[in-house]
Parts: structure tokens; C-alpha cells; sequence
């Protein structure tokens, strides 16, 4: 079963972010230039909150505002849900679907580290039974 920090090893530890003052539209721009639905927000260097693309369709455009004018702070979630790297795939999946999340920023003494996506945690999900099919044909055709 894979762990966080397994899933961090391979997809990479890269964590965006941007401070509570930025403006949504920076936060958009810097979004879509990485290919990421979602953008840690840190004030000083500790996690403020988390920025994502359902807080801009909620908060942004349903709501009104403008995306040049409003800032991170006015619309980011800041009940950020957060794991920490020793946790398993399934955990952190279980976490997603009772909390209605996308992403989990990965924390560790006190630092953001890293962030996992749902797609991350799936993909970790299905290599892990990839893995397991393959050890089962290996153990049933003799090869173990």
C-alpha cells in the first residue's frame, strides 16, 4: 500500500503557492501555467489556506466578483484538510470522500511538503492492485 511520501516520490514534490494578498486572477494565471487545480495559500511561511478552482467557480463567479480586484484571502478555503506524509493512499482517500475535498496538502513539522490530488491517489491506488494482479498470476502460474 502506498504511502504519501511514496506518491510524492514519484509525482514529484513541487508545492505553488501564493500569499492571501494575491489577487485571484495571479493565483488563476499561476494555476493554469502549472496544470494544478489547486494553489497553497501561505502567510509568512505558514499554511493560511488553500486556493482551488471550486472556490473560484463558488466564490468568484457565482458570487460576482471580480477576479482582477478580489484577493486570495476573500475567497480561499482556510479549513484546510492536511495529512501528513507517513499516511496510506486508502486513508488519505477516505479522507477525500468524507470530506468532500480534491487535494490534501502533506504537512510535516509544521511545513508544507507536498500535495496530493485525488488523481494522484488513484493512480497510487490502481498500481498498487496492478502490482498485487501481477504477483497473483506470478504465484498461479508457478514463477514464486
Amino acid at each position: 500500500m502506498s504511502a504519501v511520501s511514496d506518491i510524492l516520490n514519484w509525482k514529484g514534490d513541487d508545492v505553488w503557492s501564493v500569499t492571501p494578498d494575491t489577487k485571484v486572477l495571479a493565483a488563476l494565471e499561476l494555476m493554469a501555467e502549472k496544470e494544478v487545480g489547486a494553489v497553497i495559500v501561505l502567510d509568512d511561511g505558514r499554511l493560511a489556506g488553500i486556493f482551488t478552482e471550486r472556490d473560484y467557480a463558488r466564490k468568484v463567479v457565482l458570487a460576482g466578483r471580480s477576479s482582477r480586484d478580489a484577493a486570495v484571502r476573500e475567497v480561499m478555503t482556510t479549513q484546510v484538510v492536511c495529512v501528513a506524509p507517513e499516511r496510506s493512499a486508502d486513508e488519505c482517500l477516505a479522507l477525500i470522500t468524507d470530506k468532500r475535498v480534491r487535494h490534501l496538502p502533506v504537512v510535516h513539522e509544521k511545513r508544507v511538503v507536498g500535495i496530493v490530488s485525488i488523481g494522484d491517489l488513484v493512480k497510487a491506488k490502481i498500481a498498487d492492485q496492478e502490482h498485487t494482479i501481477e504477483q497473483l498470476h506470478g504465484y498461479i502460474a508457478g514463477q514464486f
